[in-house]
């Protein structure tokens, strides 16, 4: 192969509007589960219409868009560190570790280690939180959906195995627990539009 060759990078796969879609609504969670702030508040309270075959998707993202609508940022920031900082021990977990084994650090994230070390990603050094975050477990799977200059976009066999290995098997118990607490308003929202995209994900996937 002559260097020229060499040398020449591929154009990046292009990804089905469908799958765009799915990928903006990981990034979104996954941006909701880190850092809000009155910027996304507003993005989501003018967002157009969301596309959905199943009416609780859509009747979760209406109720989340109203909700972002009305409340400040402020408001949810101090939410967001309630529930998933606080003092201590956070009122609601956002590892998966913690809902597979019941405590974090545990084999669940070795694992997740070992398969991110397989698509050849690992976490930045910059960032202190464990890898089964759920925000970032979100991330890898925008990642796997639309690749980008270097890879290809993953099959869909392997986003489903990453997602039943990773999320599938604890997000249901995550939900749940935001969904219970006192101290949830924008975030009882929030876990009831994720619950409603990733039952979306199983049954897709579950059709494969």
């Amino acid at each position: 192969m002559s260097a020229a060759v060499a040398q020449v990078k591929r154009n990046p796969s292009p990804v089905a509007q469908e799958d765009l879609a799915r990928a903006h609504m990981y990034a979104l969670i996954a941006r909701l589960l880190y850092s809000p702030d009155g910027q996304l508040l507003r993005a989501i309270a003018t967002a157009d219409e969301i596309i959905a075959e199943t009416a609780p998707l859509t009747e979760a993202w209406h109720a989340l868009a109203s909700t972002a609508q009305a409340c400040n940022a402020e408001a949810v920031e101090e939410e967001y560190e309630k529930l998933f900082i606080g003092v201590g021990r956070p009122e609601v977990m956002l590892f998966g570790s913690y809902y597979l084994a019941g405590f974090m650090m545990e084999k669940p994230l070795a694992l997740l280690r070992d398969d991110l070390a397989k698509l050849g990603l690992a976490r930045h050094e910059s960032v202190n939180e464990p890898e089964d975050h759920l925000s970032a477990l979100c991330d890898v799977m925008r990642y796997l959906i639309t690749g980008d200059e270097e890879r290809y976009p993953a099959s869909l066999e392997q986003q489903k195995q990453f997602f039943a290995r990773h999320i599938q098997t604890w997000h249901e118990r995550f939900c749940n627990a935001v969904i219970g607490s006192e101290s949830a308003n924008f975030y009882r929202h929030v876990a009831q539009f994720i619950r409603a995209f990733f039952n979306i994900e199983v049954e897709s996937f579950e059709m494969l």
